[in-house]
């Protein structure tokens, strides 16, 4: 790689239009890969997308002894956990900094191998996401945990046994820790405030076809009785529903026209309808949703994140691009993470009219409101946006830098765009594919 290949050059002004497809959820698939370690046979994940994530976790699983290769099908891994196997710790913290979810690697491993080494996490910088609370958890479950100064190590003397654990907030990334050291626990365990985004109903579905025993209540609450042995799974992730919505933001925000193949309805509902408020148009067919910009202009909104089923947070960034073409003020009051709004900063420095609040603005008091985060925002529009130089800060405020970028006028460069690579396949190639006129430095794309 030459110090270039991080820049990306956007010519924007261009409306894209065409075809894309979105494989499967990168809030599954590395949870489904994690979970075939439980299992005592090999198990078959499809749909399975090209991003880091994956890479990563296919990286760990194969150190700790899990043969991965490619299934017969474009998208499909055969995993097979016959043989697992303690990994050296040099090796595992070589994977340090390049993902969050080692994390969920503790209860499988100490569930095989009695014993589990977790390296320092790295993720994105969009607010405190706390892995105390994974390690509590998991001393409530029967390990144990000491602090070394390359990692966290574990043990589990004997079994680990059913809890019961309430949230203080629905996390996804608690749900999934409990859910992965729960099925093979002794006992019942009884998880109350629960995240129950479509993603975790998808990895429920996966640890069930291996033998689990779960059940979701209509109030957050999740029952899992733990079995003596799990088997393999085969199972079709299913689609990212949160790049589906980036690619329609950006078709809103460049007066384009994208087929999302691979969209569904169902786990976009709410986006849908935010965006039908906004002014953007979709139809919806069974292989794919179409997104476009119908002329005219959008409207202003007022919009609060939430966990499942609201808004999700990870629809807002690329969204508030789309928004800074809207007539008149919209308001953004993000209840998930404390720190997402940031990555307005720069959408101001192309032209945008962002101000950001520390008060909960256009909703409910949230638990950011008193803890002086700028978690609120003020958009006013239209604006035209001027091409600028970009830093990506994270992995969805990244995507909607190419976004604005792709609305400018004139050329930005947009620097750290790996790291769009963890949570979007092929962007670079869907990019061309759409008509946006965009070059890596001494290459050609396309």
């Amino acid at each position: 790689m030459t110090v270039n290949d991080d820049v990306l050059l956007v010519h924007g002004g261009t409306p894209l239009e065409g075809e894309i497809r979105v494989r499967g959820a990168k809030n599954l698939v590395p949870k489904a890969m994690v979970a075939a370690l439980l299992g005592s046979a090999p198990s078959r994940l499809r749909n399975v997308p090209d991003i880091r994530d994956v890479r990563v976790v296919r990286g760990l699983l194969q150190l700790h002894g899990v043969t991965v290769r490619p299934g017969d099908e474009p998208g499909e891994l055969v995993l097979d956990p016959t043989h697992v196997e303690s990994a050296n710790v040099a090796d595992i913290d070589a994977h340090a900094g390049s993902s969050r979810i080692p994390i969920l690697f503790c209860g499988p491993l100490l569930h095989r191998l009695g014993h589990a080494f977790i390296p320092g996490l790295g993720g994105c910088d969009i607010g405190g996401r706390p892995i105390d609370f994974h390690f509590d958890v998991l001393r409530q479950f029967g390990a144990t945990i000491e602090k070394r100064a390359d990692g966290q190590y574990l043990e589990a003397p004997q079994r680990l046994r059913g809890t019961k654990i309430r949230l203080p907030y629905p996390s996804v990334g608690a749900t999934e820790q409990v859910l992965l050291t729960a099925v093979l626990a002794e006992g019942v365990t009884e998880l109350s405030n629960a995240a129950v985004e479509p993603e975790i109903e998808d990895l429920i579905c996966v640890l069930q076809k291996m033998g689990a025993i779960i059940a979701m209540d209509t109030d957050r609450t999740i029952r899992i009785t733990g079995v003596d042995k799990l088997g393999g799974y085969t199972h079709r992730a299913l689609s990212d529903r949160l790049e589906a919505a980036s690619w329609a933001s950006a078709a809103l925000a460049t007066n384009g026209n994208i087929y999302v193949r691979g969209a569904q309805q169902r786990s976009m509902m709410t986006f849908l309808n935010t965006y039908r408020k906004v002014g953007g148009a979709f139809e919806i067919e069974d292989e794919g949703i179409r997104f476009w910009h119908p002329g005219g202009q959008l409207k202003s909104i007022a919009l609060e994140t939430d966990v499942h089923p609201g808004f999700q947070t990870d629809w807002q960034q690329p969204l508030v691009v789309a928004l800074t073409q809207a007539t008149g003020l919209s308001i953004i009051h993000e209840t998930v993470y404390e720190s997402r709004l940031g990555f307005t900063s720069a959408l101001n420095q192309m032209g945008a009219h962002i101000q950001l609040y520390r008060e909960c603005l256009g909703g409910s008091d949230c638990r950011f409101g008193q803890r002086n985060f700028l978690h609120s925002a003020v958009v006013s529009g239209p604006t035209k946006l001027q091409g600028a130089d970009l830093v990506i800060p994270d992995l969805r405020g990244g995507f909607s830098y190419l976004i604005a970028a792709l609305a400018a006028e004139g050329t930005s460069r947009v620097h750290g765009i790996d790291l769009i690579n963890r949570g979007y396949e092929n962007f670079m190639e869907k990019l061309v594919e759409l008509g946006a006129k965009v070059e890596l430095p001494g290459k050609a794309l396309g």
